[in-house]
Formats: structure tokens, C-alpha cells, sequence
């Protein structure tokens, strides 16, 4: 029994899926069609950058998608591996909307377009350098949650992303992360300041919920054909409704990305295969688990894993 993984922002790299674009048509195709949607040259920007302009949220969370999505769709046309019949779905942030496009809840063209406003929306949610995410390391949930807690009157950070043992990721304002920062240094707790320019996953993107609501339920969601493991309870389900409310929810809610592992190991998943860009999915889970089976697939070398 396997489950299907799809990574989000922080995976995406210059030149990533251009070995996929340069031997299938199909895969021009798609992007092609990514750049008659989304009125920009998407494959330009993922495939001669600069970097800088890739890493924007509005042109990231497109690009992972239609690299991902590209990718998905290599493995079907081009293997034995029949990776529809994975048990789970699970995409992280917005890898969620990869998994759900890819399970065919929703189509390609609407989804890309829903990835572009839920881009700008979160870069715009608070105005530029004002807002940020810092990387805890090395420490538990529990611990984390509590210096939070504690220091409520005197700064305030958000929990973002619960992404494997040992790896917490805080949302906020600048100034509060600063004061938290200090905090984590008394007691020599490890941290890394991410290169974000908005505090994601936490109340501060209410502008973005309002946003994306409105876009989303103009979508009719099918029933997806593979289980869908959501980031905010960390379960998975079959309703296209549930699954719909929980997306927008997804927004301002912490990222459960470790109790999502669990559950799918628990539910009998004994391989995970991440589809898109980069390791890093692969890379949480063998913290989480390293006893589970791995494989990855980003290029053509890697579709012989399978």
C-alpha cells in the first residue's frame, strides 16, 4: 500500500521539469497552456528565472503545481506504475492543490487559476516586510506551543507548520518574531529565519480567506479518486464539500504535516512517493518515520525508481 506526496513552496528550483518539457508534447502542452491561463510566460520564469522573480508566492505556487501536475502525468503515459492506485493523496500548503487536481476533485486550467489568486492574495494579505516565518529546530511541538503561550502579552506568533520531529515552523508580524527569536536564544533553541516576505498559515491571512473563499466556491469539487489526507485535521476524506471548506480553511491554519504522515502510516501506507520539484517532503518524512519506503520523482532519471 502506497500514498502519493506533493511538495509546496520551497521546493521550486530554476530549470526544474525542462528534461519532462523537452521529450514529451504533452508536457509542452501543459505548459503552454499554464501560459495562455495565467497571461505570463510560466515556463520562462521556471525555466530561465532569475531566481528571485521564481521565488515570488504569485508565480511559485503556480509553477510547483504545473510542474507537478506535469510530472503526474509522465508517470501515468510513460510507466507500468499505475500511480492511481495510491491509498493517499497529501500535498503540503499548496501542494494540497496538486494532490486534489491530480485526483481529479478539480481540473487543471481551474486550478492553476486558483493558484495564482491564492498567490497574490497571500503575498498581499500584509503589506510587504512587515510579515515573516521562522524555522524552529531540534525542538518538540509541545515546547514550542508554550513559549508562545507564555509570551502572549508580549509579542504574538502563530504556529504554522507542524512539519516533522524536531522542525515547527511560527508565523508573524517582524518585530514579534524578533522578540520570539530572542526568547528561543535564551534557552539555545535553534532557529533559521525563512526566506518568506508573508507570515503564512496563521490569522494574519484573513484578507487571503476572504479571497479564496469567494474563488472556491465558484468550484463544483468532484469526489476525488484517491483519498485526500487534509493539512488542517490531518485526515482524510472523500467528501467534495468537506474537502472545499477545508481548503479554505487551509489558509490561516497551521500546516499538520507530521500528524498527516502518522495517520497515513497508521491507515497501512508502507511507501510514500513524492511528485513534483525537490526532496523535501521525502527529507520530513524519514525524520518522521525512517523505517518507510521512499522514492521521489522530479526528472526522467528518476521515473526507473518506480
Amino acid at each position: 500500500m502506497f500514498s502519493v506526496l506533493f511538495p509546496g513552496q520551497g521546493s521550486q528550483s530554476v530549470g526544474m521539469a525542462k528534461d519532462l518539457y523537452d521529450n514529451f508534447g504533452y508536457v509542452k502542452d501543459l505548459f503552454n497552456e499554464a501560459d495562455d491561463i495565467l497571461k505570463v510566460s510560466i515556463k520562462d520564469i521556471i525555466f530561465e528565472g532569475p531566481k528571485n522573480i521564481l521565488n515570488d508566492t504569485e508565480n511559485t505556487q503556480p509553477a510547483i503545481f504545473l510542474v507537478s501536475y506535469a510530472i503526474f502525468q509522465v508517470i501515468k503515459n510513460e510507466t507500468s506504475f499505475d500511480i492511481t492506485k495510491a491509498s493517499y493523496f497529501a500535498g503540503h500548503s499548496l501542494g494540497e492543490y496538486s494532490a486534489l487536481s491530480c485526483a481529479g476533485v478539480t481540473n487543471f486550467n481551474e486550478t492553476i487559476k486558483l493558484l495564482k489568486i491564492r498567490g497574490n492574495a497571500m503575498q498581499n494579505a500584509v503589506p510587504k516586510n512587515e510579515g515573516g516565518m521562522v524555522a524552529v529546530l531540534g525542538e518538540n511541538i509541545n515546547k514550542v506551543k508554550e513559549i508562545i503561550e507564555n509570551n502572549n502579552a508580549n509579542f504574538r506568533c502563530y504556529l504554522a507548520n507542524d512539519n516533522s520531529n524536531g522542525q515547527v515552523v511560527i508565523s508573524g508580524k517582524l518585530n514579534d518574531l524578533d522578540q520570539l527569536v530572542d526568547e528561543l536564544k535564551k534557552t539555545n533553541i535553534k532557529n533559521i529565519k525563512l526566506p518568506v516576505s508573508a507570515p503564512f498559515h496563521c490569522v494574519l491571512m484573513q484578507p487571503a480567506t476572504q479571497i479564496m473563499s469567494k474563488e472556491l466556491n465558484k468550484i463544483n469539487f468532484l469526489i476525488p479518486k484517491n483519498s485526500i489526507v487534509s493539512n488542517v485535521n490531518a485526515e482524510a476524506s472523500d467528501n467534495p464539500e468537506k474537502i472545499k471548506n477545508l481548503l479554505i480553511e487551509q489558509i490561516e491554519k497551521p500546516v499538520r504535516w507530521r500528524e498527516s504522515i502518522i495517520n497515513m502510516i497508521n491507515y497501512g501506507t508502507k511507501k510514500f512517493i513524492e511528485i513534483g520539484p525537490g526532496k523535501v517532503l521525502s527529507g520530513l518524512v524519514k525524520r518522521i518515520n525512517k523505517n518507510i519506503i521512499l522514492t521521489h520523482v522530479n526528472n526522467l532519471d528518476d521515473l526507473k525508481n518506480l
